[in-house]
């Protein structure tokens, strides 16, 4: 998840006291009531909202969360990346806090804060996102993004996107998802992306995944040689 161009800008306080916050509850909920887990990936490509984030090269992932009884939750993963050359980005680290819980027997919500951070790099990447998404019986869902830092700028930016799973069987299941970025205030242009993959959980904890993703025009414009159609296969498991 990270910005396909790199830019430098400000950072919001207002969203660097709020993540510090929702840590600080995290941390203090009561140690009984906590889980943690985690998951790791091998992909053939890092694409996020349609752009490759590798340029098309593979990438190892891994991420862990632990989660409290009252829905709260911290998370962190990583990805190595690359972006053009004079930033040096090699790695993204995103720190995730937020809540998720059950609001009715079909519906669920979860809302957080997530912090792209890029370690390595001799310009600022670093920018934080607000994301919610509202999940209708396990396999639908609505999600919401805003950034008053979109990919890393000093301007505003807007995700949005709907999807959903269609379990075949136990082992099999086609997902599919479509969004759409507003970035006019950050690059005068926005974009539309879709996907359409099929998981097998061949043995549990592992799966196997192949996407494929496509762009419109704006994307390519936008981000060339980054968008456009391409296939990544991952395997990954969950712990």
């Amino acid at each position: 998840m990270s910005p396909a161009l790199p830019r430098t800008g400000r950072r919001s306080p207002a969203l660097r006291a709020a993540a510090a916050l929702s840590l600080a509850l995290v941390i203090t909920a009561p140690a009984y009531a906590a889980t943690v887990g985690g998951s790791a990936a091998l992909t053939t490509d890092y694409v996020w909202r349609g752009t490759t984030q590798t340029q098309g090269d593979p990438a190892v992932q891994a991420g862990f969360k632990a989660s409290a009884d009252n829905g709260l939750y911290g998370a962190v993963w990583g990805s190595n990346v690359e972006f053009a050359p004079e930033t040096k980005a090699s790695s993204e680290i995103d720190v995730t806090v937020g809540w998720g819980g059950a609001l009715s027997d079909d519906w669920a919500l979860d809302v957080n804060l997530t912090h792209y951070r890029y370690p390595s790099t001799t310009v600022d990447l670093n920018w934080t996102e607000a994301i919610g998404t509202l999940t209708w019986k396990q396999n639908y869902w609505v999600q919401l993004g805003y950034s008053t830092e979109a990919l890393a700028t000093d301007e505003a930016g807007i995700y949005a996107q709907v999807g959903a799973k269609l379990p075949l069987n136990e082992q099999v299941r086609l997902e599919g998802a479509a969004g759409y970025y507003w970035l006019d205030d950050a690059y005068d242009d926005s974009y539309a992306h879709a996907q359409l993959g099929a998981v097998w959980a061949f043995k549990a904890p592992f799966e196997l995944r192949v996407t494929a993703h496509a762009t419109d025009s704006s994307a390519k414009t936008l981000f060339p040689g980054l968008a456009g159609s391409r296939v990544e296969a991952a395997l990954q498991a969950s712990f």
